[in-house]
């Protein structure tokens, strides 16, 4: 039987929620619920900037930005769906940020206009093992007086493999959020309204993700990105696979010839403390002279 909704993971269902004029107000709304403000003000408005969506490139999530906005202000946002850990990933955010930063030079050649970026990203996955919450926002801070200074640049991850709660206990809306990620596909519809009463901006991201609402292309897109990923991760467990099994046998091989050498060092020193001449034990064990009588 078919789930009633689809993967909000997947790179087609997380833009057509999130990155089309048509479901703007969902994308302000989940800014809004998501981030820290520094002056306070919410977002009222975002303007798309152009990205690009190829399959098989998202599956590998090798170079894409899912989403890219501007708010009223001018500010840039870069939110980012990301299914499978890769090594550096924090250092792909900070990449991304410092393009989405200095592309506004293009339009401007004022140092002193350039405005704030901010990285967005929900993680199917524990980027930072240490810390305990499963979501965290860093800024740039001073050492020593921890003043924030430098406010151009700020991240937040949504770790949802922290995330753990059950719908009874829900009460805030990046909790309602992080569990719409984690939970969506397999949320049973006659529950929606029940688990979403007051929700409606997440009631309707539901909406975009009912399978039977889908276009065909829509949804061939969609499998292919599932199909895909598939694939890339069948492709990592198979090498995940052959390196254990390597070292497996390297370790068998090292304790096998460990144990050779025990045995041998172990039989030279029983023939030695019965007075057998060193030339006789070298000869019968296969150790130098010098090996026996350091024994």
């Amino acid at each position: 039987m078919l789930d009633t909704f689809l993967d909000p993971k997947n790179d087609v269902a997380f833009k057509k929620i999130f990155g089309t004029k048509k479901n703007k107000g969902i994308l302000i709304h989940f800014l809004n619920d998501m981030l820290l403000f520094k002056e306070g003000f919410p977002i009222k408005d975002v303007t798309f900037l152009k990205t690009s969506l190829d399959p098989e490139i998202a599956a590998q999530k090798t170079s894409i930005v899912d989403v890219l906005c501007q708010d009223e202000k001018g500010n840039s946002y870069v939110v980012e769906m990301q299914v499978s850990k890769e090594k550096g990933f924090e250092k792909r955010a900070q990449f991304y940020a410092s393009k989405a930063y200095s592309s506004q030079m293009l339009v401007a050649d004022k140092y002193y206009e350039l405005k704030e970026v901010i990285f967005l990203a929900i993680a199917d996955f524990v980027m930072f093992p240490d810390k305990k919450n499963y979501k965290s926002d860093h800024v740039l801070l001073d050492r020593e007086t921890f003043e924030h200074d430098l406010r151009d640049f700020s991240f937040t991850f949504l770790e949802l493999g922290k995330f753990h709660k059950e719908i009874k206990e829900l009460s805030t809306m990046i909790e309602k959020w992080a569990y719409f990620f984690k939970n969506a596909k397999k949320t049973p519809k006659k529950d929606l309204d029940k688990i979403f009463d007051q929700d409606l901006v997440i009631q309707q991201a539901y909406k975009e993700l009912d399978r039977f609402s889908w276009g065909e292309e829509e949804l061939r897109n969609y499998d292919q990105i599932e199909k895909y990923r598939g694939t890339y991760q069948a492709a990592l467990d198979q090498k995940m696979d052959e390196g254990r099994a390597e070292g497996r046998a390297e370790g068998k091989a090292e304790g096998k010839a460990e144990g050779k050498a025990e045995g041998k060092a172990e039989m030279a020193l029983r023939l030695r403390n019965l007075g057998v001449a060193f030339s006789v034990i070298s000869e019968a064990s296969g150790l130098l002279e010098e090996e026996i009588k350091s024994l």
